[in-house]
């Protein structure tokens, strides 16, 4: 086994492009990371490629396991043809000896076995936090049912947009029932610029929100699903991930990806009635 570290992250696209795109609705985070790394057309926060570890494993076969991190989010690992080489995880632990990794976010089974082996190694240990299902739809369920129009977010939605961002955010990312009250309205002016998130509005009234995420060759991803706890219950989360669904697959996209918390039954059957399938489990966990 080879272990490689790359500081180019041209190099690290070219090598390892291929190989994530055999799973592509499942790879949508480095996938989405690399294509990021590789335009360089933006560079804020964590997406500065010069901070980031990239690293593959291989022997006589190719590629076995590939590894990126985007600090200060955890290692993404993808073992190639989700076959689980036991030396080729030995091996990248090997490499990363003199690299501080905070956690790991992967398919569940390749995430559970690099958690074993590296926090044994280090003397840590590790907990979840988040345990995810990733669906992929690829048509909408024709007996759905949909109501209220959706139209692309923009400025003159300033006056609710960050506070529903900021409630998705707690619930979601952070894992918590505060809501931080933004301050600044650069992000949110600025997130709403890029045309990619939507709102379903019933009478003219905006009840529920849902966009796009990372754009890949065929798939693309959906996120920020957000309904005001006064307006849940009535099928508006539905209509309008199922609006924007069939949007992206009429704009050429052969496939909708989405991440769900597995803590949350009430998502998860909305997506599959949408018809959205499970194609596996992801797990984020933290070392400590």
């Amino acid at each position: 086994m080879q272990f490689k570290l790359y500081m180019d992250v041209h190099e690290f696209y070219n090598d390892t492009y291929d190989v994530l795109m055999r799973h592509e609705a499942q790879n949508m985070i480095p996938l989405g990371n690399i294509i990021i790394g590789h335009e360089g057309k933006d560079k804020t926060d964590w997406r500065d490629p010069v901070n980031w570890l990239m690293a593959t494993i291989s022997d006589a076969n190719g590629i076995q396991l590939t590894a990126i991190m985007t600090p200060p989010h955890n290692i993404t690992l993808y073992a190639t043809d989700n076959i689980i080489n036991p030396k080729a995880i030995n091996c990248l632990i090997d490499g990363l000896k003199d690299h501080e990794i905070p956690g790991v976010t992967s398919e569940k089974t390749l995430a559970e076995y690099f958690a074993k082996e590296y926090t044994a190694r280090k003397e840590l240990s590790f907990k979840t936090t988040m345990n995810q299902r990733i669906y992929e739809l690829k048509a909408v369920n024709p007996d759905i049912k949909q109501f209220g129009v959706v139209r692309l977010l923009d400025e003159k939605d300033m006056y609710f947009f960050p506070y529903w961002a900021e409630a998705f955010n707690a619930a979601n990312i952070y894992g918590k029932i505060e809501m931080f009250i933004p301050q600044d309205a650069k992000p949110y002016c600025y997130r709403l610029s890029t045309k990619k998130l939507y709102v379903l509005e019933d009478n003219g009234i905006p009840v529920s929100m849902a966009g796009y995420t990372r754009e890949m060759q065929t798939a693309i991803g959906v996120t920020y699903v957000y309904t005001p706890p006064y307006y849940r219950g009535k099928g508006y989360a539905s209509s309008c991930v199922a609006q924007i669904s069939q949007i992206a697959l009429d704009n050429g996209f052969t496939k909708c990806v989405l991440y769900t918390d597995l803590l949350n039954p009430t998502s998860n059957s909305i997506y599959k009635k949408i018809g959205y399938t499970a194609i596996c489990d992801s797990l984020m966990l933290k070392f400590e």
